[in-house]
């Protein structure tokens, strides 16, 4: 008895620091992700291309702190690709063509137009990433 009490404890704590379970909140993943659908995500740092990734906010241009707000976001690119010369509009922070640098990330949002994303912020450290979605979570 006293073993699996003690499985079970493991697990519960094994979870909790492997998993999160987060709602979306905004329009920028539509329609893959809607409002209010709730995702459970695995921590990882190591996102491959097509993933959700959840993210730490990047920091703005002047540095200033961006509190711990999170967005989810899809991964499009990953260290070594090279993106396309057009490979999205608008290319606010001109990335066009360029090589994805070790360790970076590059997402964008599924309904670009609400999405401020990699081509507003740049590339996404590492250090950014928290997890990728692994599946929807019913919302009742």
């Amino acid at each position: 008895m006293r073993a699996l009490v003690l499985v079970g404890f493991l697990a519960l704590f094994a979870a909790r620091r492997l998993l999160i379970l987060t709602t979306v909140d905004g329009p920028s993943m539509a329609p893959a992700l809607r409002s209010g659908d709730r995702v459970l995500v695995r921590r990882t740092r190591h996102p491959r291309r097509g993933q959700v990734a959840l993210l730490r906010f990047p920091q703005l241009p002047s540095g200033a702190p961006t509190g711990d707000q999170l967005l989810l976001k899809r991964v499009v690119a990953v260290a070594g690709d090279r993106l396309p010369p057009s490979w999205a509009d608008p290319d606010i922070h001109g990335l066009a063509g360029a090589v994805v640098p070790p360790g970076c990330t590059v997402v964008l949002g599924d309904n670009r137009p609400t999405s401020w994303d990699s081509r507003h912020y740049g590339f996404v450290p590492r250090e950014q990433l928290v997890g990728v979605v692994v599946r929807h979570v019913s919302r009742g």
